[in-house]
């Protein structure tokens, strides 16, 4: 069946063919979530649980800079003492299934982008629709740099500082395997998602809503809120606090200038609108 024109469309129309894409995305997802579940012990054992290991690759790399400088750090401590434990009956089953399907999720990522551009591209002009491909890729590039940046970064910094933050000799660091992988899962899916900064100025941009001036006026208090979500998402220490806020600052800087870009650009169309009348 020819699909219609968007113009002929009416409102439930929009919402079949919405509900299309839709199912088209949650059968990507759950047939690369069903792969992940097959695969699920390599991904508990080399991935999840990685960052438990002291030979895990940030450690090493901090070890060695801590030594370089001469300063005391856990990160060159033989273990991380912390132990997990699974307390329901449904505890490791419902790990194993949640994330096959984060899995699934972030591995189906670029199918998602595309599935969600081609619902939303009919409504856009013809040179707009040129640059699917492009905003295709650049949105999955910088989605996949975050998950990486949330699962070598934020997550190993915050699994040590916890790890071996004690209040008393007296408690165990014993951890239920929901928590530790939600810290996991969280770590990565929110840096996944706030990489994804320049986008979303990208699409303000061009409905009016973000203007540079704008981002440049209220950069500072941008500052105050990033530094506040860095705290969040991190240990409080004031290094790992700064190794989470640079990115996401250069990011800011960044949809600045993708935000002058589209200014610039609906300029020059205006100018020869103007001209062509």
């Amino acid at each position: 069946m020819a699909k219609k024109d968007i113009n002929e469309m009416s409102f439930l129309d929009h919402l079949e063919d919405l509900r299309w894409h839709l199912i088209r995305i949650c059968s990507a997802v759950m047939i690369v979530a069903t792969l992940a579940y097959i695969f699920s012990r390599f991904i508990f054992d080399q991935i999840i649980f990685a960052p438990l290991h002291m030979d895990f690759p940030t450690y090493d790399f901090l070890c060695k800079v801590a030594q370089f400088l001469e300063v005391d750090t856990t990160f060159c401590a033989d273990k991380i003492p912390l132990i997990l434990q699974n307390r329901t009956m449904a505890g490791q089953f419902s790990a194993d299934i949640w994330t096959a399907i984060l899995a699934g999720f972030v591995i189906s990522f670029p199918y998602v982008i595309y599935q969600l551009w081609s619902f939303i591209s009919p409504g856009l002009h013809s040179n707009e629709r040129k640059h699917s491909r492009g905003f295709i890729i650049i949105c999955s590039i910088l989605f996949f740099i975050g998950v990486l940046f949330g699962y070598y970064i934020i997550t190993p910094l915050s699994i040590n500082f916890l790890a071996n933050y004690s209040i008393s000799t007296m408690v165990d660091n014993q951890i239920d395997i929901s928590s530790y992988i939600a810290l996991v899962r969280a770590s990565a899916l929110a840096s996944g998602l706030i990489f994804e900064l320049p986008i979303i100025i990208y699409f303000l941009t061009k409905v009016g809503l973000v203007t540079p001036e704008v981002l440049k006026k209220y950069r500072k208090y941008a500052m105050v809120i990033v530094l506040i979500l860095s705290a969040v998402i991190t240990p409080p220490d004031i290094a790992s606090q700064v190794i989470v806020a640079i990115p996401i600052l250069i990011l800011y800087q960044i949809s600045i200038t993708i935000s002058k870009i589209v200014v610039r650009n609906q300029k020059r169309k205006e100018k020869k609108d103007v001209r062509v009348r």
